[in-house]
């Protein structure tokens, strides 16, 4: 009789234990939910506060705002249907790209862009242009540069198109919208990416790639020893150094006072 008691005693505290473990599993669990829900709703209502209150007749700036207005409204969508961490990690980085189009609309119209963002999953390792680059392709002209301007009004945040990296920066025409697209609109995509970033073309011009360029580019192996290769100075060893995550907490001076918190003044 004693040996069943215990038998039972021991089964009791067995089944203690392992209610305990599940209660702390979900606890620790709902605790990972809602931080990841706060954090992409913070970086929401930066957006949003950017997006309402930032105007410009610059035909740069007008169109990254447009672009950032896009993400808000994408990141808006992916907040209401979240119901896990990796829904609503999908969210920040949603909001994220849209804030990355609002530093670049900010600079297009000459203020200060305000701190770095995180990095962006999307974009890691494809780097950013440095110099102007102009190339033709099937009779038409295609530029891409560093800084805005009337023949560069479209900004691209950095990112992988079709498996290659293309890197951040100002372009004369969306190409990775065409090369997202099917049959000869991701061709004629291709060719261009590879026209531009070509190494054939000498001095690349892109800083702070991971030297895997998604293979052949116009003939040109970008793997392996690229990695180690500095093209005009530029050494494309290392990753996009986006770090730091600049504070963007709402009362922050942005040089001239501008509150880039939710719905804050410019």
């Amino acid at each position: 009789m004693k040996g069943v008691l215990l038998i039972l005693v021991i089964l009791a505290l067995v089944a203690l234990v392992i209610a305990a473990t599940q209660r702390s599993g979900q606890a620790r669990r709902q605790t990972q939910l809602e931080d990841a829900r706060a954090e992409a709703q913070r970086w929401y209502e930066r957006l949003g506060g950017q997006v309402m209150n930032l105007v410009s007749e610059d035909p740069a700036a007008r169109q990254a705002l447009a672009d950032a207005s896009e993400r808000y409204n994408a990141a808006g969508g992916q907040l209401q249907q979240a119901n896990s961490v990796r829904q609503y990690e999908l969210a920040r980085e949603s909001a994220l790209e849209g804030l990355a189009y609002v530093r670049a609309a900010r600079t297009a119209m000459g203020i200060d862009p305000g701190p770095e963002l995180p990095p962006l999953a999307a974009s890691r390792g494809s780097g950013q242009l440095t110099r102007e680059r102009e190339v033709t392709v099937e009779g038409h002209q295609y530029r891409a540069g560093p800084q805005p301007g009337p023949g560069t009004p479209y900004y691209y945040p950095g990112g992988r198109v079709q498996g290659r990296p293309v890197p951040a920066g100002w372009y004369s025409t969306p190409v990775w919208k065409t090369a997202l697209g099917a049959g000869a609109g991701v061709l004629g995509g291709m060719l261009i990416f590879d026209a531009l970033f070509s190494p054939a073309f000498g001095d690349v011009g892109i800083v702070g790639g991971d030297g895997d360029w998604g293979g052949d580019w116009g003939g040109q192996d970008w793997g392996g020893d690229a990695q180690a290769a500095d093209f005009g100075g530029n050494d494309l060893s290392g990753g996009s150094d986006s770090s730091g995550g600049g504070d963007w907490g709402g009362g922050g001076d942005w040089g001239g006072g501008g509150d880039w918190g939710g719905g804050g003044d410019i």
